[in-house]
């Protein structure tokens, strides 16, 4: 049999690869889903061209994963760790195109594998992780584009833009950076060609039908961007957002500063690839003038990461070579401290400590939520707890209901988190859909209201429901301190008051009005 010849360059590629699929694997189902993973998943019960604050290419692949490798929570991490584990690769790729070898990829494939930022991104089953992956693979064509002077990539990268926007629509502002960035370089010559106009329209061709979608519901996406801009957005600051690019990648802050000055000044590499670096000062510009959040320009690091470590591998290749094993330990010893706040690596109960005790060394950031305050865990891991306990006290509440009842009951969820777990845990007991006028569960929402029982789920019976039915009965209250969602209440709600029905077919009317 012949011996499979593997160049030493790829076998280091596929080493870095497996580690980081392995890393995934043996964290993944250490949380439960993530509240917004449950919103992603009802899109995947209703799949349509569109959504109302994305659009739908995570819902067709998790269609796919779904029902080929079943809808457990590791199987929903599935997508977002083989993300992951292709863009070491991709990064990889790059390093060989600039014409770094091991060292190089080694340095580069740590700084994206070691990162808390880009470890949670591969965690959640969320358009983020795709996103940053299309932003590197458009980088990576960018860098084709240039190394072989032929426009032919301008078809590769019409298609990739095109189905990149149907996962998220802010890979218009990395595209857009990257064509500035040859328009200021000698390789402006490349955009006057035949094939950027076919893969021009190749692209649009990919996203009409999402278009037409958002046409026809008057454009929720603007609407999103809009409440984003009022609610969030106004309340970025520019001195935060400078601090934040270097604290998102700081055990890496060396090596991708490196590959910045690299793209940027160093001769003669500098004249070839420094598009790429003018591409990220240009998103940057970009996202301070729309005000967008620090974290959004973190797909762009990727490829300082590769140029980094081409330009470190070259710089000391002769000389002070004890500096590359010592940037990677500093990397490794930079990071290892903050990867339990990107990675869930250690249950809840370790997780606790580990965040009480970290507090006094200058992490205390990742523990404040949205609303400004210091909390036990972060965010994001307490958007992944409780929601299993909670959907059982609903369908116990379910099942205490009478045949005739169970038949003539209508369920609502005041957000999108709640109504997305009692969908995903509640299916295969019969669970009724439930019901929500939080994102897309409201285009979903039934016209007219039948039911004889209501269960209500809130944090709070407001006076609009207690008012309308003569029978409200407390059917339990998620206790768990460390939920999000801590303080949820089920209500048994019986008797409805005929004005009922009209109260909710007109406030059903009213907001749902707006996208029709």
């Amino acid at each position: 049999m012949k011996k499979l010849n593997i160049r030493p360059e790829w076998q280091l590629i596929i080493a870095l690869a497996v580690l980081k699929l392995m890393i995934h694997f043996f964290t993944n189902t250490n949380y439960e889903l993530h509240r917004d993973a449950f919103l992603y998943l009802s899109q995947v019960e209703h799949l349509d061209w569109g959504y109302m604050s994305v659009p739908p290419l995570l819902a067709f692949l998790g269609k796919i994963i779904l029902s080929v490798f079943g809808d457990s929570t590791f199987a929903v991490r599935l997508l977002p760790a083989l993300v992951g584990t292709a863009s070491v690769v991709i990064i990889s790729m790059i390093v060989l195109e600039m014409g770094g070898r091991r060292w190089a990829i080694l340095l580069a494939g740590f700084a994206f594998i070691l990162s808390p930022a880009f470890l949670r991104s591969n965690t959640l089953f969320q358009p983020v992780s795709l996103n940053q992956f299309f932003w590197l693979l458009s980088s990576y064509f960018v860098l084709r584009l240039i190394n072989s002077q032929s426009p032919r990539y301008w078809i590769h990268l019409g298609a990739l833009w095109g189905i990149a926007f149907l996962n998220k629509y802010s890979i218009a502002f990395f595209a857009l950076a990257l064509v500035i960035g040859l328009l200021l370089t000698p390789h402006r010559r490349l955009l006057f060609s035949r094939q950027l106009i076919i893969g021009a329209i190749l692209g649009f061709i990919i996203i009409l039908p999402n278009l037409s979608w958002q046409h026809s519901h008057n454009w929720p996406v603007l609407t999103h961007m809009a409440e984003l801009q009022r609610t969030q957005l106004v309340n970025v600051n520019i001195g935060d957002f400078f601090t934040s690019q270097l604290l998102m990648n700081i055990h890496a802050m060396i090596l991708w500063i490196s590959g910045l000055f690299f793209l940027l000044q160093y001769q003669p590499v500098a004249r070839k690839y420094q598009a790429l670096g003018l591409a990220y000062l240009v998103l940057l510009l970009l996202m301070i003038l729309l005000r967008g959040k620090a974290y959004y320009t973190l797909g762009a690091y990727t490829m300082l990461f590769a140029a980094g470590g081409v330009a470190i591998a070259h710089f000391f290749r002769e000389r002070y070579r004890f500096f590359k094993p010592a940037l990677l330990g500093l990397m490794f010893f930079t990071a290892l401290p903050v990867i339990p706040y990107g990675l869930p690596l250690l249950p809840m109960d370790q997780m606790l400590n580990y965040a009480a005790a970290s507090k006094g060394y200058g992490m205390e950031g990742a523990l404040r939520w949205e609303d400004g305050q210091l909390h036990p865990l972060p965010q994001d891991y307490a958007d992944m707890i409780g929601w299993e306990g909670f959907s059982d006290i609903v369908i116990d509440a379910y099942n205490s209901l009478d045949e005739k009842e169970k038949r003539n009951c209508q369920i609502y969820a005041e957000n999108y988190g709640l109504a997305g777990a009692l969908l995903y845990h509640g299916r295969d007991i019969g669970l009724p859909e439930p019901v929500s006028f939080s994102d897309n569960f409201l285009l979903w929402a039934p016209e007219n209201f039948h039911a004889e029982v209501f269960i209500y789920i809130n944090h709070h019976l407001g006076q609009d429901i207690s008012s309308y039915f003569d029978d409200i009965e407390l059917a339990g209250t998620l206790t768990n301190p460390y939920a999000r969602e801590k303080g949820a209440k089920v209500y048994i709600c019986r008797q409805p008051k005929g004005s009922f029905a009209g109260y909710y077919q007109e406030k059903v009317k009213k907001i749902r009005g707006r996208y029709y």
